[in-house]
C-alpha cells in the first residue's frame, strides 16, 4: 500500500491542486457573503451551476471542430470566463434581491435567511431541470449535458511520474489570477474598504456614508462572478454539467471555506487547496468513491476541533 501511495502521490497532488483551485473559487462566494451578512448562502452552489451552463451555451454555439490552440484558445477561454462571471454575478445579485433583501429589511433571523437559501437552491435546480436546460439544449433537463472539447490534454512537462497537462495549467493559473485580483480589490480599493467596514460594523459604516445595499449587492456580484469563473474552468476541465452539478461541489466549497476560516478570503484559497489535496491523497488508500466521505469528514472534524478554521480571521481583519 505504501508503494501505491508513493507511485500515485505526485499525480494525485496535481489532481488535488486542480480540484482545490475550483473549490477555492466557489468558496470565495460563501466567505464574502458570510463576512458581510453572517449568512451561509447555500444557493451559491446553483450560481456555480449557472456558470457552467453559460459556458456550455457559448461553447456549443462556437462548436470548434477540434481542440483549440494559441490565440484562439486564449480568446475562447477569456470569452467563457468573462461571460460566465457576468451571468453568474448577475444571477447572484438577483438572488439577493429576491430571496434575501426582503428578509434583511424586515430584520428576519439568520435561520429564516438560511431556510430561504435552501429553498432558493432547490428552486433553481428544478427551474433549470424543467425549463431552462430543455430550452437551451433541446435535451431532457435531468440528463448530463456534454460540452465540446476545446483544450487538448497534452503533457506540457512532468514532475516525477506526474504529467502536467495544458488544462491543468489553465485551471490553476486562471484561478490564482482571479483570487489575487479579488484579494487586491478587497484590500486596496474604495469598494473593498466599504466591504470590510460593513463586515466589521454595519452601523458605523452607515454613519460614515457607506451604502449597505450597494455593498451587499457588490458582495453578491463578486462572489457570484468567482463562482462563474469556477463554472467555466470546471466545464473546460471535465466537459460536462447537469442541473445538480453544484450540490456536492457547493458543499465541498463550503467545507473549504470553513477549513480555511469562514469569512477569510485567503482562508478560502488555503482551504480549497488543502481540501483538494486531502481528498485526492485519501483516495489513494480508500479509492475514489470515498472522496466525498473524506471531504465531509474533514468538515465535521474542523467544526469539532477548529471551528474558526486554519487562519481563523474574518473578512474585516484582512489587510494587505
Amino acid at each position: 500500500m505504501l508503494d501505491d501511495f508513493l507511485n500515485q502521490f505526485l499525480p494525485s497532488t496535481v489532481g488535488g491542486l486542480v480540484f482545490g483551485s475550483i473549490y477555492a473559487l466557489i468558496a470565495l462566494g460563501y466567505t464574502m457573503v458570510y463576512g458581510v451578512l453572517r449568512l451561509i448562502n447555500f444557493a451559491h452552489s446553483e450560481i456555480f451551476m449557472i456558470g457552467t451552463f453559460t459556458s456550455l451555451v457559448v461553447l456549443t454555439a462556437i462548436a470548434p471542430a477540434s481542440p483549440l490552440t494559441g490565440i484562439a484558445l486564449v480568446g475562447v477561454m477569456v470569452l467563457i470566463i468573462v461571460l460566465s462571471a457576468a451571468v453568474s454575478g448577475g444571477a447572484a445579485m438577483l438572488l439577493e434581491v429576491v430571496a434575501y433583501r426582503p428578509l434583511r429589511k424586515k430584520g428576519a433571523t439568520r435561520l429564516t435567511a438560511l431556510i430561504s437559501a435552501i429553498g432558493a437552491s432547490l428552486f433553481l435546480q428544478e427551474l433549470f431541470a424543467l425549463v431552462v436546460i430543455p430550452w437551451l439544449t433541446g435535451k431532457p433537463g435531468r440528463n448530463q449535458q456534454p460540452a465540446p472539447r476545446i483544450v487538448d490534454r497534452d503533457t506540457v512537462f512532468t514532475i516525477g511520474n506526474a504529467a502536467i497537462r495544458t488544462d491543468h495549467i489553465i485551471v490553476i493559473v486562471a484561478a490564482v489570477i482571479m483570487m489575487i485580483a479579488l484579494d487586491r480589490l478587497v484590500n486596496k480599493t474604495k469598494i473593498g474598504r466599504g466591504i470590510r467596514a460593513t463586515a466589521q460594523d454595519p452601523e458605523s459604516a452607515v454613519l460614515m456614508g457607506v451604502s449597505i445595499d450597494n455593498i451587499v449587492r457588490t458582495t453578491f456580484l463578486l462572489g457570484g462572478a468567482m463562482a462563474g469563473v469556477a463554472g467555466a474552468l470546471y466545464l473546460m476541465e471535465f466537459e460536462n454539467t447537469d442541473y445538480r452539478i453544484g450540490f456536492v461541489l457547493g458543499i465541498k466549497a463550503f467545507t473549504a471555506a470553513v477549513l480555511g476560516g469562514i469569512g477569510n478570503l485567503r482562508g478560502a484559497l488555503l482551504g480549497g487547496i488543502v481540501l483538494g489535496l486531502i481528498e485526492n491523497w485519501g483516495a489513494i488508500f480508500l479509492g475514489s468513491e470515498w472522496k466525498d466521505v473524506i471531504a465531509f469528514t474533514v468538515l465535521v472534524v474542523v467544526l469539532m476541533f477548529r471551528p474558526t478554521g486554519i487562519l481563523g480571521e474574518s473578512l474585516q481583519k484582512a489587510r494587505a
